[in-house]
Order: structure tokens, then sequence, then C-alpha cells
């Protein structure tokens, strides 16, 4: 053992945390390699020969593609969540998940520190150590993106290319596109390189997970998606028959037919939570299907209020979990909360994928709120329409007291000298207003 100990070093086996590997056996501590596999084109096999060959201790390649659509995708589906209105958190929601497991290899390997390949200006610094601080605040955490003596000496790829070639380091041999790709089971970024000019569109051949929707087929696919909880707990194709009933093929079946529809593409700019805005373009193909059908069955199955109440937790788990806070007192709250208001959204949501679009076909459920004989214009049932009056003039209060208002104010001020008496005085009587006022006073 190294006279600094043993550090588990999250992996990818690209340029940057090859190079950390071996910076870090330069600087005197034992490297473990640890590889997540959560659903990413990956050959981990080439992969962990990398690593032992560049010196790494140890080997963890770790597949937590299940436990990522189960303890992480399922509660924002739940959720609705959506940063900004828009980002499905496929990155935010992967980092704690990724780093939970580091924490464990690294209490299980005894090491003391953990250390990863993020950068000093993004996000995925602040998710990768809040959740180590938070599960194990004695491990310390090797920044290197963050550390002088690694950034000056590492100015950009070109340093890093030459590290590389100075340590037999394999390169690749071909040129590396010119934006950074990030990918997961539930979605891939693209951002950084010619990306981070704004104005800059996306180049062809750059989206790998999803179909130009102008070329995806000319017919659409039809699924029916069952909830239970709020849980897409089955998936079946209405055309060819195909049933997918438990969490991660569920997940990887809707990749396919989103993908091959070209659903989940956005281009955003957005609100880093260190403080800068960053472009990002995104394919979450599976989860725009789940988000639409899920947002569906929870209308038709939940409580008005309860919902409105729902909607402002979901906002702020969205912000949680971008902003690294899975792993904190808060957001655990927060998940139970969502969750107990799922437990009535229970149902079957039919839908049509199609260029691009999910389109909502229909809905049911054993524990709607629906009543089609309620709701009928053919047929009164036990609805009275005359209770609508009382109802509108009780609701019409604030608005008389805020006109009235108005109307007296400026005419006190001279900017009105033109009113019905009756007209108003009428309104005074129906009004909450405090002002003392006789109809000959007006």
């Amino acid at each position: 053992m190294s006279g600094k100990g043993s550090v588990v070093l999250a992996y990818s086996g690209g340029l940057d945390t090859s190079c950390i590997l071996v910076w870090l056996k330069e600087q005197g501590y034992d490297v473990i390699a640890y590889l997540a596999n959560i659903g990413q084109k990956e050959d981990f096999e080439e992969a962990r020969k990398k690593a032992l060959k560049l010196g790494a201790k140890k080997v963890f390649i770790e597949d937590i593609s299940k436990e990522f659509v189960e303890e992480f995708i399922w509660p924002a589906i739940q959720s609705s969540a959506l940063y900004e209105d828009r980002y499905l958190l496929g990155t935010s929601l992967a980092r704690p998940c990724i780093a939970r497991k580091q924490v464990e290899i690294a209490q299980r390997e005894g090491a003391k520190y953990v250390s990863h390949g993020a950068t000093g200006k993004g996000n995925d610094q602040i998710r990768f150590e809040l959740t180590c601080y938070s599960l194990a605040p004695q491990i310390k955490v090797i920044a290197p993106w963050r550390m002088p003596e690694f950034y000056n000496r590492f100015q950009g790829r070109n340093d890093l290319m030459e590290y590389a070639k100075q340590h037999g380091i394999p390169v690749p041999v071909t040129p590396k596109n010119p934006w950074s790709m990030d990918e997961n089971l539930m979605h891939i970024s693209y951002e950084a390189g010619i990306l981070e000019n704004p104005k800059n569109q996306a180049p062809p051949g750059l989206y790998t997970k999803t179909q130009d929707p102008a070329k995806a087929p000319n017919s659409p696919d039809t699924l029916e998606i069952e909830f239970k909880k709020g849980v897409p707990v089955k998936v079946t194709n209405v055309g060819d028959g195909t049933t997918h009933s438990t969490a991660l093929e569920l997940f990887l079946y809707l990749n396919e037919v989103a993908g091959k529809h070209g659903v989940g593409r956005i281009d955003i700019v957005e609100n880093r939570f260190i403080g800068m805005k960053s472009r990002g373009i995104y394919e979450t193909p599976a989860g725009t299907i789940l988000y639409h059908a899920h947002l569906d069955i929870e209308a038709f199955t939940m409580d008005r209020e309860v919902r409105k109440i729902k909607q402002g937790l979901g906002l702020k788990f969205a912000e949680l979990v971008y902003t690294g806070f899975w792993h904190s007192p808060e957001c655990e709250f927060v998940r139970h909360c969502i969750a107990k208001s799922q437990e009535r959204v229970e149902g079957k949501v039919h839908v049509s994928v199609f260029k691009g679009q999910v389109y909502i076909l229909g809905r049911e459920s054993p524990l709607s709120l629906y009543n089609e004989e309620l709701v009928s214009m053919n047929v009164q049932g036990d609805y009275e329409p005359v209770d609508a009056t009382g109802f509108i003039n009780i609701n019409s209060l604030s608005n008389l007291d805020n006109t009235l208002t108005i109307i007296i104010t400026s005419y006190d001020e001279g900017k009105n000298d033109r009113f019905d008496v009756d007209m108003l005085f009428s309104l005074h009587l129906k009004s909450q207003w405090k002002r003392d006022i006789r109809k000959e006073d007006l």
C-alpha cells in the first residue's frame, strides 16, 4: 500500500479520467477504479483492461441500471419533475446513484478518499461530493479539476493528450467530436465545444438516441401504459402485442420505441447551481413518454387541492435533485410526501408516439375521480345549476371590492366624474368595502 492510502476513482475509461488515474498514482495514492454501468453504451471489459494497464490496484464494474430506474427515475416520474420547465434531470438523477455506489466501495475497501473527473465549473462536482459527504462524511474528496497543481498543468485537451502519450495512455485514433457527451439509461447530454455558442444549431449526426422526427416512421406506435401508485408497471404495444412489466425492461423498451419516433429532444439554456448559464442538448426518449402519460393519469385520479400541493413539491424536488441534494433530509421528506400523493394514481393511459410527439388518446382507472354523468351536458344528474349563482356571487366579492375602490379613488382624485350612481351604490351594498358611504354622497 502507498503512503497516502487508497482512493476510489469514478472512472469512465475516457481521456480525462485515464489521465487522472495516472496522476493520482504519481501523487502517491493506490487507485481503485470504479465503473458504473448505468445504461450507457460502453465496452466495460476493455475499460477494465485499460485501467489495470494504467496501474489501478483494483477495478470494480457495477451494474446499477435496475436500481437507477427503480430508486431514482421512478420517483422523478411520480413527481413530474422538470428543472426550469423543460429539463427531465437525466444527469442529475444519475450522479447520486453513481456516487452512492462509489461510497459503498470506498467503505468496503477501507479507502479514505474518493475522486472524480468533474470540472470546476459544472454541477456534477456538487452532486458527487454532496452525496459523499451525506453518506460518509469521514471520506475525503479529491477533485483534480479544482486543484491548481492539476488545472495549471492541464489547461486544455492538448495538454492531456501530451501527458497521455508520455505515460502510455491509449488515446483515440480518430478526432473527438467537438462537443462532450454523457450517456445513461435515461438520457444523453451534449454540451461544450461548438455548442457553447447558443446560436449554433445542433450539427448533423449529433443525436444518437433518437431518430430525426422528419425521417421517423410514417405510422405511429400506440402504447398502453399501466400505472400503480404513480409508477409504470406495464407497457403494451397495442399494434404488435409486445408487453413488458419489469422496471428495467419496460424502460428500455420505451427508449427503443420513443427513439424510433424521434421523441425526447430538447435544446435549452439552463441556470447551473454554481451561478452561470449553460447550453445543453438532451435526448430523453422513455422519460418523455412517461412524463406525459403520468401527468395524464395523475390529473384523472388525484384530488384538485392535493394536486396543487403536489405540484409545488414537484418543483422543489426538481430543484433539490438538480442542485445535488438527493441524499438530504429535505429531499427525503419531499419524496415521501410525493409518494403519499401517488397512492391513488392508478390506471392505464393510451398514447400514440409519432414523429417526435407523444399524443394522449385516452385513459381509464378504477380510482378515477371523473364523473361522466355529473359533467355531462346532456344529463342533469344530481347537480343543480341554480346553485352556481351563489357560488359565483361569493367568489365575486373580492372583485367587487377592488372595482369599487378603483372607481371611488378615481372620483376623489378628479379623474372620473361620470358614473352610474345607482350601479355604484348597488356594488357598494354587495361588497365588503369598509368606507362609510351614503347614496346621496355620490
